[in-house]
């Protein structure tokens, strides 16, 4: 039997959700903080240090592949400036949470929202809308607004102290600044949540194209998206390491299907083909894939141009690997490029139509 908790609380690791926490923990109710992973967003390599630093037990909540879907389906209240379903999301979210609740015991839900903070997610009547969609109208507590809105059964009955919660609105940080360092004495204070690339515009483009080109991505396939330098040609997506740690990752996340290219008797960049819906790669894709790979290699690319020797490139695909020999350049016999901002828009449009 799990480990039973007055209330679950959503745990981003933002400053706004761990006082949230803290404000019922002050009336000695037990809080376990969920924290929601996806392909955009989630630290869970911070667990330990939000227990050590705020006392506070987290656990895991994967909900990446129901985090695509949604983003494939379109969410059902719309996407922000760029691909952030922020409302959708939030109701996600909750939704999961009220599905906890009756494995670890729980009374209520809490979270940090803000009112007036976030302009999609955080007015009034989206916050409204929020919890009637989620389903959570009499289990939901915001502990940082909660005196500027009505009182929750919670409150009503006593389970939570009201007089103890606060008013704060809009989009200044300066209470919950003074709270983490003069009330709680935080030695280090989380800054906002953030950290969900959907809301970056340089990232939209790149997800989009995976969703343009693949009609069920696995959630892996967001990831890889989000390493190093990414560029198109046609159906073929490349995915090259920029330095060491990206090299890593691509490597770690390389599937039998995938084409995995490396330089060979000269450091450089990997690069990692993934098919798509149209299926394995040509040999001129592959050779193509070769070329520009080989490009970014400096070493080999000096090589080429003292000696005019081509360059070895390793091509691991099923099980395979295959050597062959390639000019070092940028412009191949395939147009690679990179995925253009300029494609949100309609692919949004488009959507929304879709939904009627």
């Amino acid at each position: 039997m799990a480990k039973q908790y007055d209330a679950l609380a959503l745990l981003s690791g933002g400053l706004d959700s761990i006082l949230a926490v803290k404000l019922i923990q002050d009336q000695g109710l037990t809080v376990l903080g969920l924290h929601f992973t996806s392909p955009f967003f989630g630290k869970s390599h911070r667990f330990d240090s939000w227990k050590e630093l705020y006392g506070i037990d987290v656990v895991e909540v994967d909900i990446s592949r129901d985090y695509v879907n949604m983003m494939l389906q379109g969410p059902p209240n719309g996407f922000g400036k760029w691909l952030n379903p922020c409302v959708d999301c939030k109701i996600m979210m909750l939704g999961k949470a009220r599905a906890l609740m009756e494995k670890y015991g729980a009374k209520f839900i809490i979270s940090g929202e803000v009112m007036g903070q976030r302009p999609m997610s955080q007015r009034r009547d989206s916050m409204s809308l929020i919890r009637k969609q989620a389903g959570v109208q009499d289990v939901l507590l915001r502990p940082l607004s909660a005196l500027k809105l009505e009182p929750t059964p919670m409150e009503k009955s006593g389970l939570v102290d009201r007089s103890r919660l606060m008013g704060i609105v809009g989009r200044t940080r300066k209470p919950q600044l003074e709270m983490a360092k003069e009330r709680y004495g935080f030695r280090e204070i989380p800054t906002p949540a953030g950290g969900c690339v959907l809301a970056e515009a340089s990232a939209a483009g790149r997800f989009i194209r995976v969703m343009e080109e693949k009609d069920s991505p696995h959630p892996m396939d967001f990831v890889v998206a989000q390493i190093g330098r990414q560029v198109w040609a046609g159906h073929r997506w490349l995915s090259m390491g920029r330095k060491q740690v990206e090299n890593q990752r691509l490597e770690k996340l390389a599937r039998d299907t995938d084409y995995f290219f490396k330089t060979v008797n000269f450091p450089g960049p990997v690069a990692l083909g993934r098919p798509t819906d149209a299926g394995d790669w040509d040999e001129v894709s592959i050779r193509a894939a070769a070329e520009l790979t080989a490009s970014y290699a400096s070493k080999a690319v000096r090589h080429f141009e003292a000696t005019g020797e081509p360059v070895t490139v390793a091509v691991i695909h099923k099980g395979e690997t295959a050597e062959i020999r390639v000019e070092p350049r940028r412009e191949t016999s395939v147009d690679w490029q990179e995925p253009k901002q300029d494609i949100v828009k309609p692919w949004k449009q488009a959507q929304l139509e879709a939904q009627g």
